[in-house]
């Protein structure tokens, strides 16, 4: 009997440290291939948002009434709108290459973020309120019209990246103060409706936690980072 129990507890030992030399780092080629899988997502999820933005402008309504945007004159953030957006996009993108090994993941789940989006302003086509501020940027008269507004993106995606690195607590505050300041410009000039706004927030989280369902994987390998790290630093 005792000549059997340790034969069981060696078995149990050899499964156990199975599982946990499961979670080391995958291949070169199998990071590689991911970083451009996700890419190749991102370009997808680029043109798609574009013929959805396209799509909402050829069906927009009416306006609708707006407890925010009724009671306020609109106010022309038309710098921190676009210029603020675009430098934040050139952090993420410097994010993406410090943290090298999140890159697949936080790729694919902006670009996920940017289809479910795209599927959402495809749905319902409010007009624009008829007193926003018109925008003048040629880079973004590609990628939106003005037409596509539920939900919105410039408050979704600070908050997603926030919650990709939520373990990192620098920049989470600044993509957390980022969310909240571009949904205040957003409302004050009149951009989008309240509703594109609060709900956002709410999607933004549900949408991060399909993308760990979906990248499992690419969300593992960059778990692993994220210990590897909290490690070195602890």
């Amino acid at each position: 009997m005792p000549t059997r129990r340790r034969v069981v507890l060696g078995i149990l030992i050899l499964v156990k440290e199975s599982t946990v030399n499961s979670k080391t780092p995958v291949s070169k080629w199998r990071y590689y291939a991911s970083l451009l899988e996700a890419i190749l997502l991102f370009v997808v999820s680029v043109y798609v948002t574009h013929l959805a933005s396209r799509y909402a402008t050829i069906k927009a309504s009416n306006h609708v009434e707006d407890i925010i945007l009724s009671n306020t004159r609109v106010y022309d953030f038309e710098f921190i709108f676009v210029q603020g957006a675009i430098g934040l996009s050139l952090f993420v993108v410097v994010l993406a290459i410090y943290f090298n090994k999140t890159a697949p993941f936080l790729i694919k789940a902006v670009s996920l973020f940017i289809i479910i989006r795209a599927m959402f302003v495809s749905l319902t086509h409010l007009g624009p309120y008829p007193t926003k501020l018109t925008l003048d940027s040629s880079l973004l008269n590609f990628i939106t019209t003005g037409n596509d507004l539920f939900f919105s993106g410039h408050t979704g995606l600070p908050f997603l990246v926030a919650l990709i690195f939520w373990n990192h607590k620098y920049i989470r505050v600044l993509f957390l103060v980022s969310s909240v300041l571009f949904g205040v410009i957003v409302l004050l000039s009149h951009l989008h409706y309240s509703i594109d706004v609060f709900a956002a927030f709410f999607i933004t989280y549900t949408i991060y936690h399909i993308a760990i369902k979906i990248f499992h994987k690419d969300y593992e390998f960059f778990s692993l980072e994220e210990n590897i790290a909290l490690k070195k630093l602890g």
